[in-house]
């Protein structure tokens, strides 16, 4: 990276923006951890709950891990019409409202739902749904495409030389699965199923949707029972502690997995072209092609049936909330604006130190502990509950942060990199600097940034629930409140509506980034 190049002129806003989010973060969990010290130890209901939250986030994870193997195989050995829209069904889970993904579940799965149907037509009993079987599989679709992305990431990075070599070689499917895919496999797994275990170990709406009683209640959903039912803010601290805890093992054994496959070496990458196989190796491909995409297509296409119907008698209480929930968005998407380019910056200048803890720690906090201790600093002075749209905002912002700066610092170093030193010798202003050569490059960044913020922040079910209420409530709250009621063609009608507010926002964001950017 160049020496005293423009954009180094936000590194001191940067170290400031870092240091407030290390504050903010650490304050929480400070006013959390001072909480619970007056009852530390763990009775055997939140044991259990650490057990239970430990032992699906490893089915969850494993599960994942495991079925995108054949799908990204798959993927990588066959094109067929309309392949540019598989893939990009891959990444339509992650943008979906977790509450849309648990009502298309509950329409394919549940008790009521397709298969349950055909199954009780032949004379079967339906499927029982809630309990970990329920949380286990609404996590595998959510983390599936992101497993397969992962494993078709690094065999998309293996060098056209080894590719080459192996044709000629004549390797058949059993070779190439031994010399090119097992070594990717060995270094991609393992970071695969940490992150996928994280992401699983933090999830509390699939909990508070899914989980069947006391036997399925994760560390998430037991911190909110003790907070909004009992009330026992030191139960309720001793058990973010343990979550917190929980999460930090994993960024650290995250960190310790190696990214790339040992004895790989060559000039460039290519796409990759598996040998194809026979006839059975093509069938064995086609029916996992339809069976992996039909598991996370039927549960999106099961919401446009059922909740069609119904949008036109929706209340207008849940206008109200969606409303709400498009300015949480709105904000949310602004602070986090406000937040990554200067974070970014310094991130690019410093390869390593304290900044990048500071990027990384929301990674290892849940919202619903930030919540928590946004409730215990925030209580003394005024009511949590009077700001609870506001701070939803902010901490949807913080973190989103971590996914914003990972596409945002590789830019900056580019950007400088290339263009650095020219506009040093050009004598040209820090301001021009960024108007005419940072910001141009940075608009994809950003636009997906942005587009990613508002998708996960009207999704989102986490802040919201602790001390949320009808006239405060954002649209994912009352769909919880309408299904808590059982008015499920009703809150599949709303969550229709959310689903299609959170594509077109994350749409209209993405879009305006590429609209007319710098290459």
């Amino acid at each position: 990276m160049a020496d005293r190049t423009q954009p180094l002129s936000l590194v001191g806003a940067g170290k400031a923006a870092s240091a407030a989010l290390l504050v903010v973060i650490l304050g929480a969990l400070l006013a959390v951890a001072a909480t619970g010290t007056s009852t530390l130890r763990l009775g055997p209901s939140d044991w259990a709950a650490l057990r239970f939250t430990v032992l699906q986030a490893v089915l969850s994870a494993a599960i994942s891990v495991l079925l995108a193997i054949p799908l990204a195989r798959a993927l990588i050995r066959r094109r067929f019409p309309l392949y540019g829209l598989a893939i990009t069904l891959l990444g339509a889970p992650f943008l979906l409202p977790v509450l849309v993904a648990v009502l298309g579940v509950l329409a394919v799965f549940g008790r009521n739902g397709l298969i349950s149907q055909m199954m009780m037509s032949i004379g079967l009993p339906p499927i029982e749904i809630y309990g970990l079987q329920g949380v286990v599989l609404t996590h595998v679709f959510f983390n599936l495409p992101l497993a397969t992305r992962l494993i078709l990431q690094g065999w998309l990075s293996i060098p056209s030389e080894q590719v080459r070599l192996g044709h000629a070689l004549g390797f058949g499917p059993s070779e190439a699965a031994q010399h090119l895919e097992r070594p990717v496999l060995q270094a991609v797994l393992p970071g695969a199923f940490l992150v996928i275990f994280l992401i699983c170990s933090t999830s509390f709406a699939v909990a508070l949707t899914m989980g069947g009683g006391p036997r399925a209640t994760t560390l998430e959903l037991a911190i909110y029972q003790a907070f909004r039912f009992e009330f026992d803010l030191s139960r309720a601290a001793a058990l973010g502690a343990v979550q917190v805890a929980l999460c930090a093992v994993a960024v650290l054994a995250i960190r310790m997995v190696p990214t790339a496959p040992d004895g790989f070496g060559g000039l460039d990458a290519t796409r990759l072209q598996l040998p194809k196989g026979g006839k059975w190796v093509r069938a064995q491909d086609i029916a996992v092609l339809l069976l992996g995409l039909g598991f996370l297509l039927f549960p999106i296409l099961m919401i446009l049936v059922r909740g069609f119907p119904f949008v036109s008698n929706l209340p207008d209480t849940i206008w109200m909330a969606a409303l709400r929930s498009l300015c949480v968005a709105i904000v949310s998407v602004s602070i986090m604006l406000v937040l990554a380019l200067p974070i970014a910056t310094t991130l690019a200048r410093f390869p390593t130190g304290w900044p990048h803890f500071a990027a990384a720690l929301p990674i290892a906090v849940s919202p619903l502990v930030l919540g928590l201790g946004a409730f215990v600093g925030l209580r003394p002075w005024i009511d949590p509950g009077s700001v609870v749209l506001p701070l939803t905002a902010f901490v949807n912002a913080v973190m989103s942060l971590p996914f914003v700066l990972r596409s945002l610092v590789p830019e900056l170093r580019k950007v400088d990199a290339h263009h650095g030193r020219l506009a040093v010798a050009l004598g040209m202003s820090r301001s021009n600097w960024m108007r005419l050569i940072v910001l141009p490059r940075l608009r994809r960044a950003h636009g997906f940034g942005a587009g990613l913020t508002a998708a996960l922040s009207m999704g989102d079910l986490g802040v919201i629930a602790l001390f949320g209420s009808a006239d405060r409530g954002t649209l994912p709250l009352a769909i919880y409140q309408l299904m808590g009621s059982y008015q499920m063609d009703a809150a599949a009608g709303a969550a229709l509506v959310l689903m299609a507010l959170t594509l077109c926002i994350f749409w209209i964001f993405d879009r305006g980034g590429r609209f007319n950017a710098a290459v």
